[in-house]
């Protein structure tokens, strides 16, 4: 049996690599506490006697001859009531609630307090897996479920009535098998669903260069790579905060800790305009910072998707955004050299690959054990050293996700935001998402995505041309394609976070505002087309378009339509 074994004792410690012998009947992936602290860690390898291990916390003090503990279990999370509006570190243990210190608890505070549960399924009633036994209505801002757990089915035979529960207390019986308000799941292992959905649904982002050009779907994936400065984080913030997900799970994974107490500051001061509350009540923080130990960060990209699992079974669409993933490869790389691997590329894992698609392949939309549909979206940033695009991170991700969201430094030291390059990104489910708006009221969605893209890419090639020969070298109707194309990068995709009218911007605005300029640029080549001078139109007053993002509310497409009615009018008379 698993358990203390007197001959189980600490033989080496490098760093995070710990070797241990005398385990009883050890098994891959089972976590063992090693020395009087019980520092969790987990078996990577076994050979005969000799177990190699990979601590989750900072080993020093740990000595040879260290005892050590078989559990017997893999690594879990704990999942129930109170995660919402909370923050842990990378092996799901509570972090202080002050966003300003992140420091790891040493007890789990939720599983002390109790929970008002009130049930909703009656007795004698057949029950099968992923059905609702009750809800906890205080659990933050979005409706906590508790389900019947996977492969149980039969009688309910008993209900607990309403009132408090803790996290250890039953409050059904089914089959004769008691149900506990939490209950544990190993981090590594996908939650089972009863079908995956080929279907394609937009998650709407509220950033206008992602809605438009590069839309990623519900549970698809999407990477956001990009050096230094050119604003990744803030992207993903601005993910978070206006999404229209009901979950948001935010990874912080080896990032500085002053950039999570910034998440956790803004997150909990920010009005959600879906619920009315906080928006911190619908999200859960994942913060294992630099200053954390480095292995915890494998284990933090697991916890964000188990428990994105754990609330798309009730029913809810949740968003897992991972800041970074790059930080997570480098913990693999770490531990792989210490561990006498076989270096790959750049130093890397030769599993690297396999390791990226375990972690994407787990979001999905999904028809739920319990008949719901619901889904699981995977957003990971990668932050190439250097800046260089064809490192093994970057590449290998590019692999096994739907949508890239190419962040570039040109654009960023320009301040353009966000700083999304119209050549590198792409979304493989545009057209798809086209067929949806096109069944949901715009059918012009797709041909005006389309005409956006030849255009600023023929803006682009005309830039370098008109860089040697000059804009006044060029015919008039390459003029206005190069006027065409600041108009879509000044009016349209560039996006103010400061500003409340432009930080969110709703899919009928975004629209609206793409055919502003579109039908803008069709003027001014009607016009020249009609013998106007190049530089009569280059040099009218093009700032209602160019203003109407930040002047007009975020939901308000009507305002942008008779602002352009009457532009296009004035634009018109251009002599």
């Amino acid at each position: 049996m698993a358990g203390v074994t007197p001959a189980a004792r600490v033989e080496r410690v490098n760093g995070p690599l710990v070797e241990v012998t005398g385990l009883l009947e050890p098994t891959m992936l089972g976590i063992v506490e090693l020395g009087e602290a019980a520092l969790p860690s987990e078996i990577v390898s076994i050979a005969g006697d000799r177990v190699v291990l990979q601590a989750y916390e900072y080993t020093g003090g740990l000595r040879v001859g260290d005892p050590a503990v078989f559990r017997g279990l893999p690594l879990s999370g704990r999942l129930g009531p109170g995660l919402l509006g909370h923050a842990f570190d990378g092996l799901m243990r509570p972090l202080s609630e002050a966003p300003r210190w992140l420091v790891p608890g040493q007890s789990d505070a939720a599983a002390t307090r109790t929970w008002r549960f009130r049930p909703v399924a009656g007795l004698g009633e057949e029950l099968a897996a992923g059905d609702v036994l009750g809800i906890v209505p205080d659990s933050g801002a979005v409706e906590h479920r508790v389900l019947v757990p996977a492969g149980l089915a039969g009688t309910l035979e008993w209900i607990a009535p309403d009132g408090d529960r803790g996290w250890d207390d039953a409050v059904a019986r089914v089959a004769g098998r008691d149900i506990l308000l939490a209950e544990r799941w190993p981090l590594r292992r996908p939650r089972p669903f009863a079908e995956r959905l080929g279907d394609v649904v937009p998650l709407h982002t509220g950033q206008r260069v992602l809605d438009l050009l590069y839309p990623v779907a519900r549970g698809a994936t999407a990477a956001v790579p990009g050096g230094f400065g050119t604003g990744k984080t803030l992207l993903l913030q601005q993910i978070a905060k206006w999404s229209d997900a009901d979950v948001i799970v935010y990874v912080g994974c080896g990032e500085r800790g002053n950039e999570m107490a910034d998440v956790l500051d803004s997150f909990s001061a920010l009005v959600d305009s879906r619920t009315g509350g906080r928006l911190i009540d619908r999200t859960v923080i994942i913060a294992n910072t630099s200053n954390m130990p480095m292995m915890a960060r494998v284990a933090s990209i697991a916890t964000g998707v188990t428990i994105a699992e754990y609330y798309r079974d009730m029913g809810h669409d949740a968003v897992v955004i991972a800041d970074s993933t790059s930080r997570w490869a480098e913990a693999l790389r770490e531990f792989a050299n210490r561990n006498g691997e076989l270096p790959a590329e750049e130093g890397y894992p030769a599993s690297l690959a396999s390791e990226l698609a375990r972690f994407y392949e787990r979001a999905g939309r999904v028809t739920t054990l319990g008949g719901q549909l619901a889904s699981v979206t995977v957003i990971g940033a990668v932050s190439p050293q250097g800046g260089d695009m064809t490192e093994p991170v970057t590449t290998n991700t590019q692999r096994f996700v739907r949508s890239l969201w190419l962040l570039d430094r040109e654009l960023a030291y320009s301040r353009h935001y966000p700083a999304v390059s119209w050549t590198g990104s792409f979304s493989r489910d545009a057209d798809a998402i086209a067929d949806w708006h096109a069944a949901n009221g715009d059918p012009a969605w797709g041909t005006q995505r389309a005409r956006a893209g030849v255009l600023l890419a023929e803006a682009d090639r005309l830039a370098g041309l008109a860089e040697i020969v000059g804009t006044s070298g060029l015919p008039p109707r390459e003029r206005m394609i190069l006027l065409g194309g600041r108009l879509l990068r000044e009016g349209v995709l560039m996006q103010n976070a400061l500003n409340d009218n432009d930080g969110f911007c709703s899919a009928e605005k975004g629209a609206a505002l793409l055919a502003f300029a579109l039908d803008t640029i069709d003027e001014c080549q009607r016009l020249v087309s009609d013998g106007a001078a190049a530089t009569t139109v280059e040099q009218f007053d093009f700032s209602p378009l160019l203003r109407a993002r930040e002047d007009v509310g975020p939901d308000d497409a009507a305002a942008v339509r008779e602002r352009a009615e009457r532009f296009l009018a004035e634009l018109a008379g251009v002599a």
